[in-house]
């Protein structure tokens, strides 16, 4: 079987076609303190929450780009990476 680019793009070392994938322990930390920060909207525990939500989702971003299972999802790394970057400089 030829490995063609649409392969390396959206399959797995499987042969199965990957999109999504259940959340790792970065993205449930990034969904659960992004949520709890709308919650807690001022003083230090939303500080806290703020850092620890964009601390989990460069995380995130960091093991995509560098092992996700395909080239989808390393661009998908490689693109909120550069998000978190912008978001942060202005």
């Amino acid at each position: 079987m030829e490995n063609t680019l649409v392969d390396k793009t959206f399959r797995d070392s499987n042969g199965n076609i990957v999109l999504a994938q259940m959340p790792n322990l970065p993205l449930i930390v990034w969904i659960v303190s992004s949520l709890l920060a709308l919650i807690f909207t001022s003083g230090k525990i939303n500080i806290v929450l703020d850092v620890l939500a964009n601390g989990s989702l460069f995380t995130w971003a960091w093991l995509e780009l560098f092992q996700g299972v395909n080239y989808f999802r390393r661009a998908l790394g490689l693109a909120v990476f550069i998000g978190i970057i912008v978001s942060k400089i202005q």
